[in-house]
């Protein structure tokens, strides 16, 4: 019989009663050559056939079953033959479609092209879908013939509808697959919702509460299908975590004026890095915040740690709370971490002490201003940390000493009402203003002050408010003696608290963004041409130190010939610009002969009598001058500025010069530090009785940093924590050493660790000591340590566990952190240090002239073209196809060149054919980038993988799990998708 289609051929078996594996051969000989099964839609019809009557034909049915088992027709052409089918009455029909899905939906797969598996995905995804309905039907005609009497029907059928579901939804693999699919067609998912709800509602009246729990059983299953990607289980054996610790010293020590937002998303990328409970997460920020006010040195530090500890990190924590769910659980949170806290009794006790007050109820009080705890758990701690508290401190604590924090808590009003006040006009009351800046300067007022408005965010305005003033202050026209002596104070009060706002949190506070054509103020053009700072090198003979050569002479003429500064129309701007090489020719005279010692003490007190920003000016330059002199040339420069460092003892000086002079020292000394260390000359200042430089000079005379750097690195490991005097000293090191030799050294130090925990330790400890600078760090360790590592044989040894596992993880957090905050501002501790240039990383690392063309004819191609998602053993054109292409990421940015670089080695290692501990690394980097990952992440550092790594990665026993591979492709691209279901259907 000549068959016409494939309705004949199954009817014609049909009729002559043929076997199932003669049915197979004889269907292969009607159709020998061309399409295949599923092309001619064979399962469809062979279902179509078998459904007509009111119970399936067994006959048919066992060619269906025959022609899966022999893989005739593709799993996913069932899958939706069979959601096709709507009868939901037809009961026996129901059951044989139910026993055909059991015969394979746990172990689906498809070994095709990746269209197919695509296919497949979205065949799934309907059958989900038909198995809920047939599961809602079931229920309902069950719940019917309860109402009738007559439940065994409808009970069997869905018990048979739920254990098919269950078997469906246990395999991890078919979630994975749900995933994909739920991403390419997003309206059959909000289906599958909505049936889950009716489902719901349906089962809440059942009885039998196995089918109940079974069915809610199968409903959690299928909510966790989009957010299977973002369960990570939590480190609760773990108590202590040196990382957040070491952060929050850092950011307290040397980054008080730093914006809030940084800090907040880097601590919580390092709370999902390392799975950090939440409670223990605040707990160890209010550690590190009771540390650094037990250690911090007396004086400006002391403060700038106590308005760190009770202005900013209460606002972190406000900042905090919006990236958690709940807002009850997180206050709930916070009240856990105090509890926790409140059991470290010798830890308060000792902050206690070193403040002289109850420090943890300032803390508490502040928290519940905020918002951070509710008022039942605030009067509850309260009360716990009275009764714990050492009985002896109350008694030991002076009622003449004021507690810093009170007094800081008290100085963030007055920094707002201080700022209203600047902003009034300055001509209508000078003298008023001049007694609110006079109260500001008595005491540590003015420290206090400083560090509340830079804990709050509001010392640039601060600073621009003095600029202003500073600026006003410089001309006078038609002045009395009283006006003007007024102005010259208020213009030295200005310029002194801009010079110590810069010393002490950084010039970048003070520098503001003008556009170009503005006139830059003149306290910014002194500051950036005359101050000497840190790594800054000032030339004396620059012009900016070289002004009208009348308006000098005129100068050296007052200082010389009057008793005493005159007030009146002075402009103090241009004498402080003028004084630099007025002292030169003071100098040339002296040393010529032309002046006496004498001489020199008088025109010394005449620049520092009235207004100490002259003698700031003077020994400005007069440090340059010094550094360019030979040893046996510098003794009178030296001895000038001894001079101009002294204060006057007489009784014509204007007013609040004491405390001016105070200031002025402090000045001086930060100034004079680097010449003095280098020419090795001691000047006496006059002495606060407080360290003014308590962090300078730390490095040990005579031994090689090197030495240094691995000894200091040995303590911290050895302690599990980092305090404030190390980080000083790492950061000098970073700073004299470079970015290479210090991120090199300190990685061969964690190559030498051999025991598990010690690596681990050593690995949290060094990803906060590479906050320093991690930009720079993370590039020169994955664009040069670790290619050195990974690609010579002879170093590959140093690459086993446990030190490689912990520099995977290491470079891993470094990357992550480095790529999602590279986009924001670098930190002003960043900013400020002299770097060497890092080697051009587009020279390094070129990019390909052929790339864009290269691209475009990928993207062009048919999607069926076998060379898109060919095996990358075959390393043609698009081996290095990435994500990042797609997203058309600027590969210009030096970050992500490394990156796409490093992803590229990676690629080759996992394809070449040797193995070694470079393999396993790589399998470590790729396992904790799956670990760090977030749900949804966007811009994910594996975007630079080429798409063929995922199909090698799977090779490797340890990475072929459904989850990685969702997890290391952009699902957010139809080539990711494609690439994923093909790499999960093959598993």
């Amino acid at each position: 019989m000549k068959v016409v289609n494939l309705k004949q051929a199954i009817l014609q078996a049909w009729k002559e009663r043929w076997s199932d594996y003669q049915w197979a051969i004889n269907m292969k000989k009607f159709f020998p050559r061309g399409a295949t099964w599923d092309i001619l839609n064979l399962a469809e019809a062979l279902l179509e056939q078998a459904m007509i009557g009111p119970s399936p034909n067994p006959l048919i049915l066992s060619y269906l079953k025959y022609a899966i088992s022999s893989q005739m027709v593709s799993y996913s052409s069932v899958l939706t033959a069979i959601s096709k089918f709507d009868d939901f009455s037809r009961d026996l029909c129901v059951q044989a479609l139910l026993d055909i899905m059991d015969m394979f939906c746990d172990r689906l797969s498809c070994h095709g092209k990746a269209e197919e598996c695509i296919g497949l995905c979205r065949a799934l995804l309907s059958a989900l879908h038909w198995l809920l309905r047939c599961t809602a039907a079931s229920a309902e005609r069950l719940q019917e013939g309860l109402e009738a009497g007559t439940p065994a029907t409808g009970e069997k059928q869905l018990a048979l509808c739920l254990q098919c579901l269950e078997k469906t939804l246990s395999s991890t693999k078919n979630r994975a697959l749900l995933h994909i699919a739920k991403l390419e067609e997003a309206s059959s998912w909000t289906a599958i919702e909505h049936c889950l709800l009716k489902l719901g509602e349906i089962l809440a009246n059942l009885s039998n509460p196995q089918l109940r729990s079974q069915a809610e059983q199968c409903g959690t299953l299928i909510r966790s299908i989009p957010t299977m990607l973002s369960v990570h289980s939590e480190q609760l054996h773990r108590t202590g975590f040196p990382t957040i610790h070491a952060l929050i010293l850092l950011e307290g020590t040397m980054n008080l004026t730093g914006e809030m937002q940084p800090l907040v998303e880097q601590l919580m990328m390092v709370k999902r890095m390392q799975h950090i409970p939440t409670p223990l997460f605040v707990l160890e920020i209010w550690k590190a915040c009771f540390v650094g006010l037990i250690e911090s040195p007396e004086g400006t530090q002391e403060l700038k740690w106590t308005a760190f500890t009770y202005l900013k990190i209460p606002q972190v924590l406000v900042k905090l709370k919006k990236y958690f769910h709940g807002e009850k659980d997180f206050t709930e949170d916070v009240n856990s971490a105090f509890e926790f806290l409140l059991k470290l009794t010798p830890l308060l006790d000792k902050a206690d002490q070193r403040c002289n007050c109850d420090c943890t109820n300032f803390l508490l009080q502040e928290c519940n201003k905020q918002g951070l705890l509710s008022e039942a758990n605030f009067a509850s701690l309260v009360g716990k940390r009275t009764t714990d508290r050492d009985p002896q401190l109350k008694s030991s604590e002076n009622a003449n000493i004021q507690p810093n924090p009170g007094l800081i808590l008290r100085a963030e009003p007055t920094v707002t009402n201080i700022l209203k006040t600047m902003d009034a006009d300055h001509s209508k009351s000078p003298e008023g203003l001049l007694g609110v800046l006079g109260h500001m300067l008595s005491g540590k007022s003015l420290d206090l002050l400083l560090a509340a408005a830079a804990a709050t965010g509001k010392l640039k305005s601060f600073a621009r408010k003095f600029i202003n003033l500073n600026e006003f202050t410089t001309h006078g026209s038609g002045e009395s003696t009283k006006t003007a002596s007024v102005r010259a104070l208020l213009f030295d009060i200005s310029f002194l608290m801009l010079c110590h706002v810069a010393q002490t949190y950084g010039s970048e506070v003070i520098l503001s963004e003008t556009s170009s054509g503005e006139e830059v103020p003149f306290f910014e053009t002194w500051m950036q041409t005359c101050m000497p700072e840190e790594g800054k090198i000032l030339n004396p003979d620059h012009p900016c130190f070289r002004p009208d050569s009348t308006k000098v002479e005129s100068l050296v003429a007052l200082l010389n010939n009057s008793s005493e500064m005159k007030l009146v129309q002075m402009k103090w701007h241009e004498a402080c610009l003028s004084i630099s090489a007025a002292i030169l020719e003071i100098l040339n005279a002296w040393e010529n002969g032309v002046l006496a010692f004498e001489s020199i003490q008088k025109i010394t007190d005449n620049i520092k009598g009235k207004v100490c920003s002259l003698a700031v000016c003077a020994v400005a330059w007069l440090v340059a001058h010094v550094r360019m002199l030979g040893l046996d040339e510098r003794e009178k420069s030296l001895q000038m500025i001894r001079q101009l460092a002294g204060p006057l003892y007489s009784e014509n000086t204007l007013q609040f010069y004491n405390e001016r002079v105070v200031i002025m020292n402090s000045i001086l000394e930060h100034m004079c530090a680097d010449v003095l260390q280098q020419t090795a000359t001691q000047i006496k200042f006059p002495s606060t009785g407080v360290d003014t430089m308590p962090y300078w000079n730390l490095l040990p005379p005579k031994r090689p940093i090197k030495e240094v750097l691995t000894d200091i690195f040995a303590k911290v490991l050895e302690r599990g924590w980092v305090d404030s005097r190390s980080i000083h000293i790492l950061d000098t090191l970073l700073h004299m050493g470079g970015v290479y030799w210090f991120c090199n050294n300190l990685i061969k130090e964690l190559l030498k660790e051999t025991r598990k925990e010690h690596t681990l330790r050593a690995v949290q400890l060094l990803y906060s000591i590479f906050c320093l600078d991690m930009q720079q760090v993370t590039l020169v360790l994955l664009g040069h340590i670790l290619p050195g590592l990974l690609t010579d044989s002879s170093k590959w040894h140093s690459l086993m566990d446990p030190p490689g596992t912990a520099l995977a993880k290491l470079a891993v957090w470094c990357a992550l952190s480095s790529y999602s905050s590279h986009k924001g501002q670098a930190s002003s501790r960043q900013k400020k240090r002299h770097r060497e240039d890092i080697e051009d990383y587009i020279s390094l690392f070129p990019v390909e002239d052929m790339q864009p063309s290269k691209l475009m004819r990928l993207l062009s191609s048919n999607e069926d073209d076998a060379n898109i998602l060919s095996s990358p053993t075959d390393r043609s054109m698009n081996s290095s196809l990435s994500a990042s292409q797609l997203h058309t990421v600027n590969m210009r940015d030096p970050l992500n060149r490394v990156l796409a670089n490093l992803f590229l080695l990676i690629s080759s290692i996992l394809g070449s054919r040797t193995a070694g501990p470079h393999t396993q690394f790589v399998q470590w980097f790729m396992e904790e980038c799956v670990d760090c990952l977030e749900q949804d992440s966007r811009g994910s550092i594996l975007q630079f993988m080429p798409f063929t790594t995922v199909s090698e990665l799977v090779k490797v026993s340890a990475m072929s799990s459904p989850k990685v591979v969702l997890a290391i492709t952009d699902l957010r691209l139809p080539l990711g998708r494609q690439v994923a279901a093909k790499a999960i259907a093959a598993l």
